[in-house]
């Protein structure tokens, strides 16, 4: 065994004897701990959260667990707030976006040998620690991907891209979507999230942040809002106006959910609710189109959220407990299943993957195919990147409407986002 797991076998084994002797003498209500556990999400999510923690609280009687639940529109809002005012919850959930922030802050504990990590992808692992501490425990992974209705393309008389294909045949199978259909399904939907963002970027060999300062060249975030441009001049996605009300809906208002889409760009862990908009249809996930000559295609695993611990939790060992029991007990995992990525446990994975849905199956296949493929996942991002999709959103309006030039866009952007990290 490794320092790692020695030093988690010594923290399981503290912490099982705390509980053993709390859980003594009748248990008491003076023997009792609640722990506040924050998380966002759907109404789906909440029910199987709430059935987990049920199932833990099972485990260990003399532990309740309160679950505060919010819409991720309000989440970090509540939690900036809860933090301010010294009642940060036990248990939070966070994103890698704002990861380094809250950790530098001095709000997450430090959970190196607390919670068994010892089957987690390293790499995947390490997208959690900042400055050798390791402040947050993936949930599950996934991937910034394509995804494609094939009967629409089929019917559209057109084919499938294979494995490697560029941008220009990516905007030119849009184009041919929507005129063989007459304009009733466009090509494609548009996205504008800072992950795609990132892979055209490493398909140019740079990177999204280089430490504290924006690693995305001007020149290069100019071809990728051509590459919109482009869909929206040969009609392969709807205009400029209709493009940016979409991106900014749930897939449940997509085009493929109104049927009227056959490609867009989303997380891969959406594929599942994705085809249950789009009514049941068979879905494809598609690698990314590349720049031509490109030495990698720049897709990525990326924890889909982190477990992490409040710095000022009176109660360590049992907030230790239900991470580990959330990120490693099959019985968590066969009620979760892949509503916060798959599993990040290969150990949680393997006894759960037969019991997927269809979509979680073909997607976990998709990420078997191109695993060889993928770039190391990137760190967690400097303070400030929680409001970088924004920024970027901003200026990428502008430059789609016509209210900027590409040229004046790009060096504004580059100067408020380095401002916004700096430091």
């Amino acid at each position: 065994m490794g320092s790692g797991t020695t030093r988690w076998a010594a923290a399981s084994l503290a912490t099982a004897v705390l509980i053993a002797t709390s859980a003594c003498g009748g248990g008491s209500a003076g023997d009792r701990v609640t722990l506040r556990f924050s998380y966002w999400g759907s109404d789906v999510r909440q029910q199987r959260t709430e059935a987990a923690i049920r199932k833990f609280e099972a485990k260990y009687p003399h532990i309740d667990v309160v679950g505060e639940f919010s819409g991720f529109g309000d989440y970090y809002e509540k939690l900036t707030t809860a933090v301010a005012s010294d009642a940060a919850p036990d248990v939070i959930t966070i994103e890698i976006r704002g990861l380094r922030e809250y950790a530098e802050r001095g709000t997450l504990a430090d959970l190196s040998g607390r919670v068994d990590t010892g089957d987690i992808d390293g790499k995947v692992l390490a997208t959690g620690a900042i400055g050798g501490k390791q402040y947050g425990i993936p949930t599950g992974v996934n991937t910034w991907s394509l995804i494609a209705d094939p009967k629409a393309i089929a019917s559209a008389g057109q084919k499938p891209p294979g494995p490697t294909w560029t941008w220009e045949q990516y905007i030119d199978l849009a184009a041919r979507i929507t005129a063989r259909s007459g304009g009733k399904v466009y090509g494609t939907q548009q996205a504008f999230n800072p992950a795609f963002l990132q892979i055209f970027a490493a398909q140019r060999g740079e990177s999204f942040y280089e430490g504290s300062r924006i690693g995305v060249s001007a020149a290069t975030i100019k071809a990728w809002w051509a590459v919109h441009r482009k869909l929206i001049d040969t009609k392969g996605s709807p205009d400029a106006a209709k493009s940016i009300e979409l991106s900014a809906q749930n897939v449940d208002r997509s085009l493929f959910a109104t049927g009227n889409g056959a490609m867009g760009m989303w997380w891969s862990n959406e594929l599942g609710a994705i085809s249950k908009a789009a009514g049941g249809k068979d879905m494809e996930l598609l690698r990314m189109p590349r720049v031509r000559g490109a030495a990698t295609g720049g897709m990525f695993l990326q924890p889909a959220m982190f477990y992490a611990a409040s710095a000022k939790t009176g109660h360590q060992a049992e907030a230790d407990a239900f991470i580990n029991f959330m990120v490693n007990d099959p019985e968590a995992g066969a009620i979760i299943l892949s509503d916060r990525g798959l599993p990040a446990s290969s150990k949680v994975l393997a006894a759960v993957r037969d019991h997927l849905p269809e979509a979680d199956k073909k997607t976990l296949a998709f990420l078997d195919e191109i695993k060889d493929e993928l770039t190391d996942p990137p760190a967690a991002p400097p303070k400030g990147a929680s409001a970088m999709e924004e920024v970027l959103k901003r200026y990428t309006d502008d430059v789609l409407f016509g209210r900027m030039s590409p040229d004046e866009a790009a060096r504004k952007f580059l100067t408020e986002a380095n401002a916004l990290i700096a430091g």
